[in-house]
């Protein structure tokens, strides 16, 4: 009796056990090697990072006479006033609270400081080659390529429509390109391959082939060779 009651209690425990390991396997499903996945944890959009240029500006509740506007330098660092240079490339802006936290200690009792971003690097998109007003756009909201050709002056009549390119920067060391035939998609009014672009893309529309012989052979010459006299 005694054995039988070993057994069952014994099979409770494992029973207990593996339960407890599901839902730890449960608990850790979103993570792996301790990082958790951002697919299952919500994180779906990161907070923005500090580059280069970007302007914060810190101000202090209790220590006026320290707030500043401070500029992240070419090295990617920020200045301090009375404190040291601390990183700030790649800081989120609460990452930076923390640093300027630590920078000031033993030089504020207990500093509070508010952190705002005033100036960053906005998206944006570069438009080149035979368009009206070829330059630097922001982009403010999805556009598309005839989209942004259109906000850049559109077609002059020297552009090659069939054969716009689209340069995307994929890493440091990798552009892939994307060979757009707008002119057929004006005249099919079809806009399913019209691409969508994203920040820092590079948009280059080609000469046509007219506008590359004229600079050789002006077209006022080209009478002799239609017109040939006896």
């Amino acid at each position: 009796m005694q054995q039988g009651l070993g057994t069952s209690a014994q099979a409770q425990q494992s029973e207990t056990s593996a339960k407890q390991q599901g839902a730890l396997a449960t608990q850790n499903s979103g993570e792996a090697d301790g990082v958790q996945s951002p697919a299952l944890t919500g994180v779906r959009h990161p907070l923005y990072r500090l580059h280069k240029s970007d302007v914060v500006e810190l101000n202090f509740s209790f220590s006026p006479d320290f707030n500043q506007a401070a500029a992240v330098q070419p090295d990617g660092f920020i200045s301090l006033k009375g404190a040291d240079l601390i990183l700030a490339e790649g800081k989120t802006v609460p990452e930076l609270r923390d640093s300027v936290l630590r920078a000031y200690t033993g030089v504020l009792h207990d500093p509070q400081v508010t952190i705002t971003l005033k100036d960053f690097d906005k998206p944006f998109f570069i438009a080149a080659g035979e368009l009206g007003r070829p330059g630097k756009y922001e982009l403010r909201a999805d556009t598309t390529v005839i989209e942004a050709v259109a906000i850049a002056g559109g077609f002059t009549s020297r552009s090659k429509h069939s054969q716009v390119v689209l340069f995307r920067r994929v890493s440091d060391g990798v552009v892939e390109s994307h060979l757009l035939n707008t002119k057929s998609m004006l005249q099919s009014r079809s806009l399913a391959e019209d691409m969508h672009l994203q920040p820092g893309d590079l948009l280059f529309v080609p000469q046509n082939l007219i506008s590359k012989i004229r600079p050789y052979m002006p077209v006022s010459n080209l009478s002799m060779y239609f017109n040939p006299t006896p």
